[in-house]
């Protein structure tokens, strides 16, 4: 049995389903850990599929595990489903109008991540069934993907433990493998009080934590000369302790997200922060509380694994898009500006890149680099990249060029060069899941390099000690 034609085939019959299930979750985003519904249309469906279904795992109110089979190889397949506040959009419109306004959207395609991960984990079973191929495949149901790190808490829990292999995707601008390294990062709040005052009749019995939060940013602009190029430090002031400048503010918060290639160097470097952050303190006479956020490990990239998805990529090739896709692509990238746009052709190779420069969506596979890169962005795939052998695919969801987390994302969420891109990488994912159930050898070749990268570093989790999930509602 062919084992693209037999996944494409059943995956293509039931396109329908998978399409209605994503723009459910669509019109019901959900930021992170308060994911009830679009959890729920998950694990319903997978229930309904005869998956044995677990919920809350790890202290998560919204992440399940489902399986089906028995036994060795165990494939975990990972699907995420959370939103991001503020990009509420209306599907297939080529200009920013919110649903509601500040409301929430899928701005990095979520919605079509967890179903294309569905649909592979479906065709998996299905396979299974059909050719008596023996092993477990499971679909992980992970939440706060974007800001809390579900799968970190699933990690910590050793729910990775016993798996032998990890496949995911994401939805992106272009169809390629992600053989690449991310960054740790660790998200952490500082908020610090101090104590109201008139401003003006009595400003010398006032401590500004307003004061307090704008200097330790400064401490923190400065400290940028004296870390490793490749950190990034980012923050948000998410309270500013009031309206009236007639009042000292006696209460505020600033949000920092610190990232790092290791994570040694991101825990050295939060420690460097948090100085910054006390030393605020002092100079202001205020008083700074920390507040974990979330955080995620570095990816570790697999080159076996790797190769075995572009070929799998490479078979199955590119959506067929109609006038009606090329059409509403180049709408969106005329909303774009001229350096996104440019930049969609950064990290391809010079003919790919040639080919694609006068398209508006990206309907060539490049071929496959051992040249490994560094994201500067972060995933709590990292996690599960060091537990064991991980790789995902991304495929072309939007028209090339939208950048991350846009309103164009949202828009394009729900259109068919969403659903076309979504459908691909089940695909992608569910026949590099049986090739590699089928192929000990190939598993095999994947565990040793994945042990020889670790380089006898032992898995550990950047989650504080007694640190639990947010529990809300």
């Amino acid at each position: 049995m062919n084992i693209q034609t037999f996944i494409s085939d059943y995956i293509e019959k039931r396109r329908e389903t998978f399409i209605q299930l994503s723009d459910k979750i669509w019109e019901t985003p959900e930021i992170h850990f308060e994911e009830y519904q679009s959890s729920e249309y998950l694990y319903r469906a997978l229930e309904g599929e005869g998956f044995q279904v677990e919920r809350n795992i790890a202290g998560l109110q919204t992440g399940f595990m489902a399986s089906f089979g028995s036994g060795k190889p165990v494939v975990a397949i990972l699907g995420e489903f959370d939103a991001l506040p503020g990009l509420s959009q209306k599907k297939g419109l080529t200009e920013n109008d919110p649903i509601s306004t500040g409301g929430h959207g899928h701005g990095c395609g979520h919605n079509l991540l967890g179903t294309g991960a569905f649909a592979a984990a479906v065709a998996v079973k299905e396979y299974m069934e059909q050719t008596g191929l023996k092993g477990t495949v499971r679909y992980y149901g992970c939440p706060a993907e974007e800001n809390g790190s579900g799968k970190a808490y699933m990690a910590r829990a050793g729910l990775f433990d016993d798996v032998d292999f990890s496949l995911s995707w994401h939805p992106e601008t272009k169809p390629v493998i992600m053989n690449y390294s991310t960054l740790a990062n660790y998200a952490v709040r500082f908020i610090f009080n101090g104590k109201s005052a008139h401003a003006a009749a009595a400003p010398h019995l006032g401590r500004s934590a307003l004061d307090a939060v704008e200097l330790m940013n400064i401490g923190v602009n400065y400290l940028r000369e004296h870390m490793i190029p490749e950190a990034r430090v980012h923050y948000a002031i998410t309270d500013t302790g009031g309206n009236s400048p007639n009042v000292v503010q006696a209460h505020a918060v600033v949000a920092y997200l610190i990232r790092a290639p290791k994570k040694k160097q991101v825990i050295e470097l939060y420690n460097r922060v948090h100085d910054i952050a006390k030393g605020a303190a002092m100079m202001t006479g205020t008083k700074v509380e920390v507040s974990f956020e979330g955080a995620a490990s570095d990816l570790i990239p697999n080159t076996t694994l790797a190769e075995t998805m572009h070929k799998n990529l490479t078979v199955i090739g590119v959506p067929t898009y109609d006038e009606f896709d090329q059409k509403y692509a180049k709408e969106i990238r005329e909303s774009l500006s001229p350096e996104d746009r440019e930049a969609a052709l950064l990290g391809f190779d010079k003919n790919t890149a040639e080919t694609l420069r006068e398209k508006h969506i990206a309907d060539v596979i490049p071929p496959f680099s051992k040249k490994e890169i560094m994201l500067s962005g972060s995933t709590d795939v990292g996690d599960v990249s060091w537990i064991v052998p991980t790789m995902q695919c991304m495929t072309a969801c939007w028209a090339l060029g939208t950048p991350f987390h846009t309103w164009q994302v949202v828009s394009q969420g729900a259109m068919p060069i969403g659903h076309k891109g979504m459908l691909q990488a089940g695909k992608v994912i569910a026949c590099t899941a049986i090739e590699v159930m089928e192929n000990p050898e190939i598993l095999d070749q994947a565990k040793k390099e994945h042990q020889k990268r670790l380089e006898g570093e032992a898995y550990f989790s950047l989650i504080p000690e007694g640190q639990e999930p947010p529990r809300k509602g």
